[in-house]
């Protein structure tokens, strides 16, 4: 049987400046989520399968990396932070009179089709806010992800807004059943104008609803877009949607961060758990998002301990690669040093890689000898932009 040594599909090593970068990149967003007051929590990479079941309301079932423990119960690789961290926070960290902010990092897991050409691997950084249902907590979170791409060095780029109570309420108005539901959900998403006028044909539905339903591919926009929401529908689930939507934008004037903030009230997730606002983040580089989040106010009771919550996750692949497209680098701030000797001169050099580590200085020891010459390593230094070059040769 031939052995297969190189990474599986939808995969891929990081090393060399390529993999500094990224580290550089995680220290600042890690940084800004923690300069909010959010605290680090570290869950399991894998979990029981009833973790990210149907009933949770994440990806479908095919779409998980699954498996087996010795006595039989199936476990899956997480594809998603959010429930793991409501099922921790529910069993050990709430009671607290004030909201628990945490923070996390890794990698989350999705067994997508390889047509998509998305990863199956990605890493992740976000935070949740746990215990606060107003629209303040909302703002916070949007606040935090402008912080955090400014921190990594974007100047263009944009938060789009917009509220899941919209559409819910107006699909429960008119009544429709679960396919039709999800069809129109999936033209939404697809801006697909045509294909919702078209559905909505056949459906015993007013004319003014039917109206509303055909703007949502196109009501988005600055405050504007809030306004002619607001004006197309009376029913009260609709109207607060846009309500809470315009409490969090005059939030969002206080943090000066409301330039990077527009409105979509067509935005809908294939995530069930969400219960309030939804937002992406989006920049020049790459057709996905790098910032996503929500919230999610019924989620945590599932887990058994009732509390609003709403987060957010920077996804780190799809966030270096638009900064390396847009030629921004995060840059190392660690002063590399690299020492090249001769084999007689080992022991100075040692003493000196000791003095220089002592003071801070990442430093690496390179023997010159007949198969490597003093050319080759200044060569490999100024290449690795080594900020100091030792020869002891």
């Amino acid at each position: 049987m031939q052995k297969i040594l190189h990474t599986p599909e939808g995969v891929r090593d990081s090393y060399g400046r390529e993999c500094e970068q990224k580290l550089a990149l995680q220290d600042k967003l890690h940084a800004v989520i923690r300069s909010f007051g959010y605290r680090d929590i570290e869950t399991p990479t894998f979990e029981y399968f009833d973790v990210f079941g149907k009933e949770i309301g994440t990806i479908p079932s095919r779409e998980l990396y699954k498996f087996f423990d010795r006595e039989g119960n199936t476990l899956v690789l997480r594809p998603d932070f959010t429930p793991s961290i409501a099922r921790a926070a529910s069993r050990y960290l709430l009671g607290s009179p004030v909201p628990v902010r945490l923070t996390y990092l890794g990698n989350a897991f999705i067994n997508q089709s390889s047509y998509q050409g998305r990863p199956k691997e990605t890493t992740q950084i976000g935070g949740e806010l746990i215990g606060e249902g107003s629209a303040d907590a909302d703002a916070e979170a949007i606040a935090v992800v402008v912080r955090m791409l400014l921190a990594a060095g974007l100047k263009e780029f944009q938060i789009i807004l917009g509220h899941v109570g919209f559409f819910q309420s107006l699909v429960q108005e008119a009544g429709f059943d679960e396919a039709t539901i999800a069809e129109l959900k999936q033209l939404i998403k697809n801006k697909n104008t045509f294909g919702v006028e078209k559905l909505l044909a056949g459906q015993a539905v007013n004319e003014d609803l039917k109206a509303v339903f055909n703007s949502l591919t196109s009501l988005f926009g600055a405050k504007d877009a809030l306004v002619r929401a607001e004006t197309m529908t009376e029913n009260p689930g609709a109207r607060a949607a846009v309500a809470r939507l315009e409490q969090i934008r005059a939030i969002l004037e206080q943090y000066q961060v409301e330039q990077y903030v527009t409105f979509d009230l067509g935005m809908l997730s294939g995530y069930k758990y969400y219960t309030g606002i939804l937002f992406r983040g989006y920049t020049f580089g790459t057709g996905d998002a790098v910032i996503k989040g929500g919230r999610y106010d019924r989620l945590l009771a599932k887990f058994g301990t009732d509390a609003p919550a709403v987060g957010f996750v920077a996804v780190i692949d799809q966030l270096q690669n638009a900064l390396t497209r847009q030629k921004i680098i995060q840059e190392n701030t660690e002063t590399r040093c690299m020492i090249f000797y001769a084999k007689e001169k080992l022991a100075d050099a040692i003493s000196k890689a000791q003095e220089l580590r002592g003071r801070g200085i990442c430093v690496e020891l390179v023997r010159v000898d007949e198969n490597r010459t003093r050319e080759d390593c200044r060569a490999y230094a100024q290449a690795e932009h080594c900020a100091l070059v030792v020869e002891l040769i």
